[in-house]
């Protein structure tokens, strides 16, 4: 059924996402260097959060959430969304907290490309700009050949981009059927059973501190995706992803403060184009969605062509 739009509480609701979702991947990061392996943290992750959801929906009687007629587009969603965790979560393995977030703001960049490829919608000049222009700040950060960070990280984080890029586009088009614990909850159960394959392979012995680490880094995972995932549903990708800027405060943060690690200086020359590149993909999506709504005879003058976008 249709949802009405609620700008600043998808606006709050994404904020909130990415405080929670810098804090997921600052423990995703300490727990790896407590020996635990990426596939297990992973899974760990998914599994987690099946035991709270399912506890929050029986408490509230609301089982009636997890009805869907969609299960082919929550399957393709999850694969997606696991392809997209496995780059997110290493990528913040190999790489500073905070380059690792500035590679992750290329997916606007990456959301225009898809549209010119896909949907055979034109850039124009200003998006076009953009989207070079992020993708030069990506060369500074990365400088090739100089080696200020990991390769394979930089390659990683650029993959990362392009998942979210994806996954935003599914959660938009499922948001308009789908409740948010639905989406979260299927994610969750799908990612779990894709994993368990491989924990005989990779589980180790763990300490209570390192249990309580996994337990927090489920928990606050799954209210990370709640949020996301109602944020989209009461608000477009174009307005909500602004939000996702502020993740470089909190991630930095934690770098500084937790893993006493701060970006090389080709970071902080390379994150203004970068930021700068998304914002100004922000500002024209929202351009041309007023445009769309507006009546032809209000959108230009008579005799005037609007120019392209």
């Amino acid at each position: 059924m249709p949802v009405h739009q609620r700008p600043f509480l998808a606006l709050g609701l994404r904020l909130g996402a990415a405080l929670a979702m810098s804090s997921l991947y600052m423990l995703v990061k300490l727990v790896h260097q407590m020996g635990v392996s990426l596939p297990e943290i992973i899974f760990w992750r998914q599994a987690g959060a099946l035991p709270l959801l399912l506890g929050w929906i029986l408490l509230r009687g609301q089982m009636w959430q997890l009805k869907t007629t969609r299960f082919k587009s929550h399957a393709t969603r999850s694969l997606m969304g696991m392809v997209g965790m496995l780059a997110n979560f290493g990528a913040t393995i190999l790489l500073p907290l905070a380059v690792a977030t500035i590679l992750g703001f290329t997916t606007p960049m990456f959301a225009v490309v898809l549209s010119a490829l896909f949907l055979r919608e034109k850039p124009g000049r200003w998006r076009g700009l953009a989207v070079a222009l992020g993708f030069a700040g990506v060369l500074v950060i990365a400088r090739p050949g100089a080696m200020p960070i990991s390769p394979i990280g930089a390659l990683v984080g650029l993959a990362s981009g392009f998942m979210v890029a994806v996954v935003s586009i599914q959660l938009r088009d499922m948001g308009r059927t789908e409740t948010p614990l639905s989406v979260v909850f299927y994610f969750s159960l799908v990612g779990t059973v894709l994993m368990l394959p491989t924990l005989p392979f990779t589980m180790t012995h763990h300490t209570p501190l390192q249990w309580a680490m996994i337990l927090a880094m489920g928990s606050i995972g799954t209210l990370a995706q709640l949020l996301l995932t109602a944020a989209l549903r009461y608000g477009p990708v174009s307005t909500v992803v602004v939000m996702d800027y502020s993740s470089l405060i909190w991630t930095t943060l934690y770098g500084w403060l937790v893993f006493h690690q701060m970006p090389p200086a080709s970071t902080w020359l390379g994150a203004p184009l970068v930021v700068a590149a998304g914002l100004v993909i922000v500002w024209r999506e929202r351009v041309r969605a007023r445009a769309a709504a507006t009546p032809p005879e209000e959108s230009a003058p008579a005799g005037r062509v609007p120019r392209g976008r």
